[in-house]
């Protein structure tokens, strides 16, 4: 027990290190990268090929199947320091966002698979200089509900992206058991301080209500002068009581999108929008997003916040709008937030790809929404 009589001493201030300046020389590109990102466009187009061919309709090659579509709005908060107001946070503003949740699967199955989540987010009316070829007045940030990616270079995913094109659309059956196995080894692991992202890309991810989940963009962008990644957490208690609980999707295919639809009839969502910026190239690397930047050595630190008011989140008219007219890419947005690192220089091509290819299939024409104010 403290001894109440001696002065409490606070303790100390946390000593950051400046964020590192951005320059072109952050980035290493590999002489190969041109080889191996047209590998990844044909893996791709496997599996789009696959299953729009199986279903008469095509689909995202990732990230295919949509738990709710919502709109909101994110506040810029004012009288943020210099190093964080930048770009699209330089000022204070009020911005239309669309949400978008999902699952990793190119293929649309059951949710009994279950996979780790993703948050989609377009935000509107971004005003600045654009990355080349980025269409439209919108800045897009994609993130997964972990904090680092499976595979530390494009080579690499590649090898696990024709796994996946191998099973897309394929014993479905196999892959609710298959799935349910790797979840109980997920457990196990997880349980003895081991996280494994395979497992999870592969069905064993935890089968969580996405409303509760934090996000992360998990590789590293520019951040106007600075280099940064970005992540999105709840923080209405409606949701953070939300965080881990598991939906049971047994003999439910959507029960995902039928949970998130009943919860957000009645719920107003509240998300911080977080920056955390690179304080050290060795320690926070832009090249290899398998390392986890410490939030010891680089705290994430608000720079927004987005409110979801109640709503159908699975409107029949959003749904059309969002979720087939529209697309998602890291390479959507203005110049002060261009990707960096091996991984987002390879999802250029490719998601510009896979949405040429739901354009061509489908007959729906794919466009940047206009000003919303």
């Amino acid at each position: 027990m403290r001894d109440r009589t001696q002065p409490v001493i606070p303790p100390e201030p946390m000593i950051l290190q400046a964020p590192v300046r951005y320059t072109t020389e952050v980035e290493q590109v590999k002489p190969d990268e041109g080889e191996t990102i047209a590998r990844l466009n044909e893996t791709f187009d496997k599996i789009l090929r696959t299953v729009a061919d199986d279903s008469g309709h095509a689909v995202r090659a990732v990230h295919a199947k949509a738990h709710g579509i919502l709109e909101g709005v994110l506040r810029i908060d004012a009288n943020l320091p210099p190093e964080l107001a930048q770009g699209l946070f330089a000022k204070p503003g009020k911005h239309t966002v669309y949400l978008r949740l999902s699952t990793n699967a190119g293929d649309i199955l059951p949710d009994a698979v279950s996979l780790p989540r993703g948050l989609a987010l377009k935000v509107l009316d971004a005003e600045g200089e654009r990355l080349p070829g980025a269409e439209g007045t919108t800045q897009d940030f994609i993130m997964v509900n972990g904090n680092v990616f499976q595979a530390p270079s494009a080579e690499t995913f590649l090898g696990s992206l024709k796994l996946l094109a191998a099973t897309t659309d394929r014993v479905e059956g196999l892959k609710v058991a298959a799935s349910t196995v790797l979840r109980g080894v997920n457990r196990a692991l997880h349980a003895v301080g081991v996280e494994s992202t395979t497992l999870a890309s592969l069905g064993g991810a935890p089968n969580v209500d996405p409303l509760g989940e934090t996000y992360y963009s998990v590789t590293p962008f520019r951040y106007g002068e600075h280099i940064a990644k970005f992540s999105v957490a709840p923080v209405a208690p409606t949701l953070t009581a939300l965080t881990g609980s598991e939906i049971d999707a047994s003999g439910r295919p959507d029960a995902i999108r039928e949970t998130v639809r009943s919860e957000m009839r009645d719920l107003e969502g509240t998300w911080e929008f977080r920056v955390q910026l690179c304080r050290d190239l060795d320690r926070q690397p832009v090249e290899d997003p398998t390392v986890e930047w410490s939030e010891a050595d680089a705290p994430f630190q608000r720079v927004g916040l987005i409110t979801v008011r109640p709503q159908d989140s699975w409107d029949a008219a959003r749904v059309q709008a969002v979720d087939e007219e529209m697309r998602f890419s890291v390479w959507t947005g203005l110049a002060a937030h261009q990707p960096l690192g091996n991984i987002n220089r390879a999802r250029k091509s490719p998601y510009a790809h896979s949405a040429e290819f739901r354009q061509r299939f489908n007959g729906c024409p794919i466009h940047e929404p206009g000003a919303r104010r």
